[in-house]
């Protein structure tokens, strides 16, 4: 069995649930030491305008990744968007957490194309190629990961979904909890939103001369790119806001 899944006619399929398995790992590693690994790539990707999508839309529509759901408009259909940007949005893409979505897309494409090739090899007694095969799987592994993100969006609290805005976090009291933060050299820090939900950033001072050291408690005023700019928190009034809320 090992042999026929170290093949190299499978072995892309092998390496996509390899790398699954490794982030779920790294994840729940981060989970048990209060890290969101998740929230912090999240972070360091740019935003990407979700339109309000019923989750309860047709999922009969065709599965080509090119065409949109016609029975829940979408970015997709704007004429501004790129094709990459398109299809984040028709894979739910900020919607779901971005790590979450990686996961189901490389469980999908992993698991049909050996289903492919296993099918293929009891037919005819040999693989594909692992390039041929690799088509169908893509084909199988994004709109299953739209559908899996369709699915999550009805789970995840909406409220939750709001949260996550990063325009929200501008105002909040954040502590680094890693690094130093000086002009283009971020460091890594964590804060609460009014949800109570923990969300990691990365910042840098909002002015050129200042440095923010670990375990300050910073002010984020602005969001520059993936960034956000923060000034030292000199406010106990903010921090006791903060408390309550």
């Amino acid at each position: 069995m090992l042999e026929h899944i170290l093949a190299d006619q499978t072995a892309p399929f092998a390496v996509a649930l390899g790398l699954m398995l490794l982030i779920a790992l790294v994840e729940g590693v981060g989970m048990l030491f209060g890290l969101g690994i998740s929230n912090l790539v999240d972070s360091l990707l740019p935003d990407v305008e979700v339109p309000d999508i019923d989750a309860d839309v047709d999922l009969d529509t065709d599965l080509s990744v090119h065409a949109p759901d016609l029975d829940a408009p979408s970015a997709i259909t704007a004429p501004n968007a790129g094709l990459f940007t398109q299809l984040l949005t028709w894979i739910c893409f900020g919607r779901v957490p971005a790590l979450v979505l990686l996961i189901a897309f490389l469980t999908a494409f992993g698991i049909s194309g050996l289903v492919i090739q296993s099918l293929i090899a009891g037919m005819f007694g040999h693989y594909l190629p692992a390039i041929v095969a690799t088509v169908p799987a893509l084909l199988i592994a994004f709109p299953s990961t739209r559908y899996i993100g369709l699915g999550l969006s009805k789970v995840i609290p909406k409220e939750e979904t709001e949260a996550v805005s990063k325009e929200r976090f501008i105002g909040k009291i954040a502590v680094i909890i890693r690094g130093e933060a000086k002009r283009g050299l971020p460091a890594e820090a964590k804060l609460k939103d009014r949800y109570g939900l923990t969300h990691y950033v990365l910042l840098e001072p909002d002015r050129d001369d200042e440095l923010l050291t670990s375990g300050s408690e910073v002010l984020i005023v602005r969001q520059v790119g993936a960034h956000f700019r923060a000034i030292e928190n000199t406010s106990a009034s903010l921090s006791n806001r903060e408390n309550k809320e």
